[in-house]
């Protein structure tokens, strides 16, 4: 009989905001894998590592490659796509084996989780649960202290990885916005925003919910360096109180 396959959300970097649910299934899956950028240690696997158990088998998946390709070209898609494929039979070797096998993910697993992409590839012929997380965005906006949206307010998020005009439109037609994948997109994301009018409103957060997390307004912010934990959070609510 074959194992069962779960996707874990660790949730936005708090080991604290881990749900019980989570905790649970870390505790008492027999394999727990965790992604990470080769030479770097995974943060998911920081976020759950108390919880895991003397004599569970790690995997650890590590990207090949990451912002060092642009994400456009042939180089990253053929490398992003053998990596999945080949992570995708690790887990389902396990499976096979009848062993339960828990994948973290940041945030939750579905929502720009790398988690999904061996779901599509394994849900079909494993059975599966997802174990929710709270997601990076959400909190973000807590460790700023920043209510987004309310009433009728439209809330667009956005991958820093899109063009300057089109982020730009895009911020032209929303309430609000969360853009997420900043990285070495900063510069561009501030420009874009600029260009929409809504640099004023931004606010750059890094690592919320963390020891070292902190919040800024984006126009303050001296620099374009954005570490993998930052996002940059434009409120809605424009008649707010």
């Amino acid at each position: 009989m074959s194992g069962k396959l779960y996707g874990v959300g660790t949730g936005p970097g708090d080991p604290e905001l881990l749900t019980l649910k989570a905790v649970r299934t870390i505790s008492q899956a027999d394999v727990v894998a965790y992604f990470a950028k080769r030479g770097n240690a995974s943060n998911a696997r920081a976020i759950a590592a108390l919880h895991f158990q003397p004599g569970q088998i790690e995997e650890a998946l590590d990207y090949p490659v990451t912002t060092e390709i642009d994400r456009r070209e042939n180089g990253y898609k053929d490398q992003i796509e053998a990596f999945y494929a080949e992570a995708a039979g690790r887990i389902a070797f396990h499976l096979d084996a009848g062993r339960s096998v828990a994948v973290l993910s940041e945030g939750d697993p579905l929502f720009y989780g790398s988690y999904m992409h061996l779901h599509l590839r394994l849900a079909p012929q494993y059975d599966t649960q997802v174990i929710p997380g709270i997601t990076a965005m959400s909190g973000c906006w807590s460790e700023a202290g920043l209510p987004l949206v309310q009433g009728d307010d439209i809330l667009t998020v956005l991958p820093g990885t899109l063009e300057r005009d089109e982020l730009a439109r895009r911020l032209g037609n929303t309430e609000g916005a969360v853009i997420m994948k900043l990285g070495r997109n900063l510069a561009k994301v501030r420009a874009a925003l600029a260009d929409a009018g809504r640099l004023g409103q931004a606010v750059y957060v890094e690592r919320g919910t963390t020891a070292n997390g902190h919040s800024i307004p984006l126009a303050d912010k001296s620099d374009d360096v954005a570490p993998y934990f930052s996002l940059v959070l434009v409120p809605g609510w424009s008649n707010r109180p």
